[in-house]
């Protein structure tokens, strides 16, 4: 699986606010570079004096954006450079000619490659990656999360290694509980659709998810993600805020998931240029101290899980976490139960877990 420069991101996922009707969005995504035809030619010694120049632009970086917001640096900058070839050329072998080769045999240099986008918007998009900073999930359109390629453009946040946990989490619960594996799930600020996937293949097609966001290029690429999957009968798009658009299963969920905007407002400007430059404000923005959505979140599936549902939120980190708990064990006190601090993969408390008292 290809590696994500999300991994050294501070950041996470999504949603709020005003409340839009049910419906699905008919916009129009864009489709990922690597699934587009073959529609453009370049010759080889053209396509090698892009490629010589976009890597001296990588090495002009250095090590100046980690040193500024620990940001990328050259070596990462080759590798996604790597990635944007595989992903925009026909030949994948073509990465492997020599520019050695053509200058022994200038008719080598003249041979024709086929690509998915025209060299000049190779020189653009490059030139957005290193002057803008521009994440490299939305110069080639897609994120590798998962087994999965997922579609990704601007309006929509990137989804990271870290929230693949969530999916595991669900997997455990399910393995333990059969009846939930054959229940409601709901994905709240589902952003591209990720998680919702993740847990309707989980759940083995037994058990259905209902996808929600507010943004409506957010639904867009999801819809895009779940039909690319063959998962449009399992998994329901809303658009809504939060539980807004779930009035109609109140009470009747086997299990809340979400990722919710938990940076605080101040820390959003210190975040690397790719993510709070780039990214959708409305998916990264907790409030005062992060924690608007999650306590909002945490008061709603009171009501909105049945007894014995689950629940895992990502956070954070090991404050917000333990500030959640407190707050669900004092606030609602008898309603949730095996209230837990989860880590993620490099070790830091991200994630609480629990379930609604079946007992109550």
């Amino acid at each position: 699986m290809r590696l994500s420069i999300a991994r050294a991101y501070l950041v996470a996922p999504h949603r709020a606010k005003s409340i839009r009707p049910i419906c699905s969005s008919s916009l129009n995504p864009q489709i990922p570079l690597f699934l587009r035809p073959p529609n453009y030619s370049v010759t080889l010694k053209d396509f090698h004096k892009w490629h010589n120049w976009a890597k001296i632009l990588n090495c002009s970086v250095g090590s100046s954006f980690v040193d500024t917001d620990n940001g990328p640096d050259s070596t990462l900058l080759h590798r996604e450079l790597k990635w944007l070839v595989q992903d925009a050329v026909e030949d994948k072998s073509l990465s492997s000619e020599l520019e050695n080769e053509i200058e022994q045999n200038p008719e080598l240099g003249l041979r024709n490659v086929r690509l998915k986008v025209g060299i000049e918007e190779l020189y653009r998009l490059w030139k957005q990656r290193i002057h803008e900073r521009r994440p490299f999930q939305y110069i080639v359109g897609c994120e590798h999360w998962r087994d999965l390629i997922l579609s990704v453009e601007e309006g929509v946040l990137i989804p990271r290694p870290e929230t693949e946990v969530l999916v595991d989490l669900v997997e455990k619960v399910v393995s333990d509980n059969e009846a939930l594996r054959e229940g409601l799930w709901v994905d709240l600020g589902t952003g591209s659709g990720a998680i919702a996937i993740g847990i309707c293949r989980i759940l083995e097609g037994r058990g259905r998810v209902i996808a929600t966001d507010l943004s409506s290029i957010a639904l867009a690429v999801a819809g895009y993600n779940v039909q690319r999957y063959g998962l449009q009968d399992l998994i329901e798009l809303r658009q809504g805020s939060w539980y807004e658009p779930l009035q109609d299963v109140q009470g009747k969920l086997s299990g809340i998931i979400s990722n919710p905007p938990y940076i605080p407002s101040d820390n959003i400007f210190g975040l690397q240029a790719e993510v709070g430059k780039h990214e959708p404000r409305v998916a990264l923005d907790g409030g005062t101290n992060g924690m608007d959505e999650l306590i909002h979140l945490c008061d709603e599936a009171t009501v909105m899980l049945k007894l014995g549902g689950f629940l895992a939120f990502e956070t954070n980190g090991e404050d917000q976490c333990k500030h959640l708990v407190n707050y669900m064990e004092n606030n609602h006190k008898g309603k949730f139960c095996n209230l837990k601090i989860v880590s993620d993969f490099a070790s830091i408390p991200r994630f609480i877990t629990g379930f609604l008292n079946g007992a109550i």
